[in-house]
């Protein structure tokens, strides 16, 4: 091959490459650089390695349609924090070319590290890639093809992915928005016989998210929960506080897994990732005050409808649900709530209008964090 060739194929090359990362990162939304944040006075010294017993362990999912959500949950966690350098995120995406999201293949996990380091450029954070491969067989139909995305059982991988010096981690789905200090969340005191910590809904009817054939089996029912510290009481996943030493001693993912096989002979609940959690859980989950989980705020799992916040004050805000508020403010049709998320959202449209204008930082009211 001549020079003139050999140089017309390498330019070639050259294009075809240019044009599949940008086409690539194109794949992935836009979004401002959010203000920085500094830790204030008695915050522990800041210290280079994850595992610094000072910080503040958060784990999230990271992926295509969700890293809005996710975008403005980090910026406001980072906003209202006492110590926002102390604060370590932990990041799940599925592995490159696998589908996490049940939409299609997920971008790199790099171009993912790339956008959350545009955004906060001295945002301390590692992406851990998820293999959707290790839940072959196991994920069933549920109510809403969303909730059969391999990511939403990557919560339960948690202990294996992070480094063991990690003794703890608060998870957090990527549909909230923090409203107070999430310090005050970690410092949730975990007693000996607990491995989780959330928020519980006693209220709730435990029995309807297991179908009329658990509770009629003899050997299911009833006797799974007999015995546990408290009756079991409903509890949402998308805020847990979670030790992780205690979780990879009792081998946690695997009992959790049982129960997903269990649901694949015998169809037990009809809800995703949620009633393994709640077979597993339910009764010995450390309870955490009701501030740090108004959840609901995305309607139920069909609709999506509006809904209010709970009476009583908020830590934090959760759209769980099936409406998700960068969806409605796309769609113009927000709940009333939604544009309390707006807030946040760093989101820059491909128009170039109505970009975030993050510069002096959005707050919330005061009156939301009496304590």
């Amino acid at each position: 091959m001549g020079g003139a060739m050999r140089a017309g194929v390498a330019a070639a090359m050259a294009v075809f490459l240019a044009v599949a990362v940008s086409g690539a990162a194109a794949a992935l939304p836009r979004f401002a650089e959010a203000p920085e944040y500094r830790n204030g006075e008695g915050c522990p010294a800041v210290a280079a390695g994850v595992c610094d017993p000072g910080l503040v362990h958060i784990a999230m999912t990271l992926d295509a349609h969700y890293l809005r959500g996710s975008m403005a949950a980090v910026y406001s966690l980072l906003k209202h924090a006492s110590c926002p350098e102390s604060i370590f995120f932990h990041f799940l995406a599925a592995e490159a070319g696998g589908d996490g999201s049940g939409s299609g293949p997920e971008p790199e996990p790099e171009l993912l590290r790339r956008a959350v380091a545009a955004s906060f450029p001295s945002l301390r954070f590692e992406i851990y890639p998820f293999r959707a491969g290790a839940l072959a067989g196991l994920i069933s139909a549920s109510v809403r093809a969303a909730l059969e995305s391999p990511l939403n059982y990557a919560r339960n991988h948690l202990a294996d992915l992070l480094p063991r010096c990690v003794p703890r981690a608060i998870y957090l789905d990527s549909d909230v928005l923090a409203a107070d200090d999430v310090r005050r969340l970690w410092e949730t005191r975990l007693p000996a016989a607990a491995v989780v910590a959330a928020p519980e809904y006693c209220h709730a009817n435990f029995s309807r998210y297991f179908t009329p054939a658990f509770w009629s089996d003899p050997g299911l029912g009833g006797r799974v929960f007999a015995g546990r510290r408290r009756p079991p009481c409903y509890f949402n996943t998308g805020v847990m506080v979670i030790d992780l030493r205690r979780w990879r001693a009792g081998n946690y993912r695997r009992r959790i897994e049982r129960w997903m096989e269990i649901q694949k002979e015998k169809r037990i609940y009809e809800l995703g990732s949620l009633p393994p959690f709640l077979l597993v859980f339910a009764g010995e989950v450390e309870a955490v005050d009701h501030r740090w989980n108004q959840h609901g705020l995305g309607g139920d799992n069909v609709h999506g409808s509006c809904r209010p916040l709970h009476d009583g004050p908020v830590s934090l805000m959760h759209w769980s649900g099936k409406g998700k508020p960068w969806d409605r403010l796309d769609a113009g049709r927000p709940c009333p709530l939604d544009h309390t998320w707006r807030l946040y959202d760093l989101y820059i449209p491909s128009n170039g209008s109505g970009a975030a204008s993050p510069a002096s930082g959005p707050a919330l009211p005061a009156s939301l964090f009496s304590w």
